[in-house]
């Protein structure tokens, strides 16, 4: 059986750490980021602990870097049997000076990026061969509830929970499933950055945000990317075969939905 997963956006945060999980269960990885001296620096640390792994710059954004990115990947680990869609960033401010490149990018990331790798993956990557395949999509509790401030993440997010489910559902008797991870407030680089603009549009300091925003989580406190990772290696077992077209929450009952 092929064991090799394709992890998009893999150099820090929850992709870093799904590479990391994936790799100690004996996955071969293949990992993307857009800046190439990361993608180096994430192979020869996890290839230093032991995991086989390689990675390759590109962008999600273009249609020519992913059919790049999922052909070096086969020739270099042959078929794929996970796909796990990382790749992503946050985006808002008031609506209603949310200009167009700033509205398209996060959906072109976030939405139409775990598109076309999925595309890409089914075309070209031999999932649909493989004995247990796996697609899982790193969306967002921000996918199922408004998020302030935060209008294209949060479409994003709900499209990509829509796209899960409806793939997952298409693909059912192949055998390959597709969910949905959905994390609520992780500590993460991409978590301080958050903070920080929030900070600027409420005119606070990034230790009150952090403040409000854990008071808003019923376990009290921000997720780590390991826990994330935890349910993502969980969803490429075995024992997950039945779990698909679900999109599950690692947000410590930030969310009961």
């Amino acid at each position: 059986m092929s064991r090799h997963a394709i992890v998009t956006g893999a150099t820090s945060g929850i992709g870093l750490e799904i590479a990391r999980t994936l790799g100690q269960a004996g996955y071969k990885i293949f990992i993307n980021a857009r800046n190439a001296d990361k993608v180096k620096e994430t192979v020869a640390e996890l290839g230093a602990s032991g995991i086989e792994i390689d990675g390759i710059a590109a962008d999600v954004r273009s249609t020519e870097d992913v059919r790049g990115f999922v052909a070096a990947a086969v020739e270099r680990f042959g078929p794929v049997s996970v796909l796990v869609n990382n790749a992503g960033r946050n985006g808002g401010g008031v609506t209603q000076n949310i200009d167009d490149d700033l509205w398209q990018d996060v959906l072109d990331i976030n939405l139409t990026g775990t598109f076309r790798v999925t595309r890409e993956v089914l075309s070209n990557g031999g999932i649909l061969d493989a004995e247990q395949g796996r697609i899982i999509n790193i969306a967002s509790t921000g996918g199922k509830q408004g998020v302030v401030l935060g209008a294209p993440y949060s479409a994003s997010k709900h499209g990509v929970i829509g796209f899960t489910k409806a793939l997952g559902l298409e693909l059912a008797k192949t055998g390959v499933t597709v969910n949905a991870v959905c994390p609520g407030y992780v500590e993460t680089p991409l978590a301080e950055r958050v903070r920080r603009g929030y900070a600027e549009v409420w005119q606070t300091t990034e230790a009150a945000v952090l403040e409000k925003f854990e008071a808003k989580i019923p376990l009290g406190r921000y997720s780590t990317p390991q826990e994330v990772a935890g349910l993502v290696g969980y969803l490429t077992t075995a024992a997950a075969s039945p779990i698909t077209a679900q999109a599950i929450n690692v947000c410590g009952g930030l969310g009961n939905y």
